[in-house]
């Protein structure tokens, strides 16, 4: 871990990262990638010490509310966080001047800040998306090795709805010849059914493959999966997107099986929710999202007839 002095803190979408690399270990990161131009190790975590003021001068300037998220570089909830605890002083931030957040973890230590996501979500949106890649927590602890496994993320995405909270899945990546089967799209999607979650994200049944990540992705399969590195690249040589031969299939599955529970499964209709800010009436503080109330109480009943 080493500081530095940032400029800024905010995209001028609302985009927000406090950190700079990950402890995570996923084998298949793409922040690893060199465009991104990291110039230090990835495990060598950046912290950029002035993020909170930084922060806190740019909500205090913005004529208009909107979304603030976090999480599509870096983990807001690395095991670092439970030590800085920048990311749970950042939401404090967020909610005192009003806007609204969307975080993106793969970390069930996200439950430590529930208190904080509730009081967001009083009075704007606070939406909390979870990564899922296999339902088979053996296989996580192989892929993703220093993070909740699935098990852990899903029943943190099942207190989350239990909270108020609405979630958002990402269904990725999908690792041709390792999780792309039928029983684990569909192991997935029935958790995220039972765990209340509002949507589901997903580009395709692949992942995507560059400088960087490419060469650190292929290390791992030949120690994690011995023959694998060669089978990739007999199958795809040096291609940036690596397509499951079951795409089409899991596809298809994908969305008959979002479409049976409910789950919202559109990405574009998913990324409009996660960027539309919504101030909340401090009356109507009790309900949740009115315009979802029907669409949860069938997704529900859906997911616990087919359990």
């Amino acid at each position: 871990m080493h500081y530095v002095k940032a400029k800024g803190i905010l995209s001028a979408s609302g985009g927000m990262n406090l950190y700079r690399g990950c402890t995570h270990g996923c084998i298949y990161c793409d922040s690893r990638s060199r465009c991104y131009r990291m110039e230090h190790a990835f495990e060598d975590i950046e912290v950029k010490e002035n993020a909170l003021q930084l922060l806190e001068d740019a909500l205090s300037r913005k004529r208009k509310k909107c979304m603030i998220s976090t999480g599509a570089m870096t983990d807001p909830y690395m095991p670092l966080e439970l030590e800085l605890r920048h990311t749970r002083q950042a939401l404090e931030l967020i909610g005192r001047y009003g806007f609204g957040a969307a975080l993106q973890t793969k970390s069930a230590h996200v439950l430590r800040d529930i208190d904080v996501l509730c009081r967001i979500n009083e009075n704007a949106r606070c939406v909390v998306q979870m990564t899922l890649t296999t339902a088979d927590d053996a296989l996580c602890r192989m892929l993703e090795p220093h993070v909740s496994v699935t098990s852990e993320r899903i029943d943190a995405l099942a207190r989350l709805h239990a909270a108020g909270i609405p979630t958002v899945v990402w269904l990725s990546p999908i690792l041709p010849f390792i999780n792309d089967t039928e029983e684990n799209i569909s192991a997935l999607l029935r958790g995220c059914a039972r765990a209340g979650v509002y949507g589901v994200i997903c580009f395709g049944m692949g992942l995507t493959l560059r400088e960087g990540n490419r060469e650190y992705f292929y290390r791992q399969l030949d120690r994690l999966f011995p023959g694998m590195k060669e089978r990739y690249a007999r199958t795809y040589g040096s291609q940036y997107i690596v397509s499951s031969p079951n795409h089409a299939g899991l596809m298809a599955l994908f969305h008959q099986t979002c479409a049976r529970y409910g789950l919202v499964h559109d990405n574009d209709a998913l990324f409009a929710y996660l960027h539309a800010f919504e101030e909340k009436p401090r009356h109507a503080q009790l309900s949740l999202f009115d315009h979802d109330t029907a669409h949860e109480s069938n997704r529900i009943e859906t997911a616990q007839i087919s359990r």
